[in-house]
């Protein structure tokens, strides 16, 4: 719905709830026309104040030629459990 036909309804509601007396219409029209411009600029607020979204990390899957571009992956390196001594015979 465009801003034109979002105060035309207005405008209407504004009419019947006066009890749709003639002759207001220009009254109605321009009271419509304060509350959706209104709405607009409150809209706008909220949406300069809303923080940023943040966009999703997308997970891509390597294929086996890019795989074998970027070369064998290094294990993690282990370091070696100290050996225990062993009990020396006298």
């Amino acid at each position: 719905m465009n801003r034109e036909d979002e105060i035309r309804k207005v405008a209407y509601e504004l009419y019947e709830r006066s009890g749709m007396i003639p002759g207001r219409d220009e009254e109605n029209w321009l009271k419509a026309e304060k509350i959706v411009m209104a709405r607009y600029a409150e809209q706008a607020k909220t949406k300069k104040d809303a923080p940023p979204a943040k966009k999703a990390a997308i997970k891509t899957k390597t294929t086996k030629a890019e795989s074998a571009k970027k070369g064998p992956v290094k294990a993690e390196s282990r370091k070696a459990e100290p050996k225990k001594a062993s009990p020396k015979k006298k």
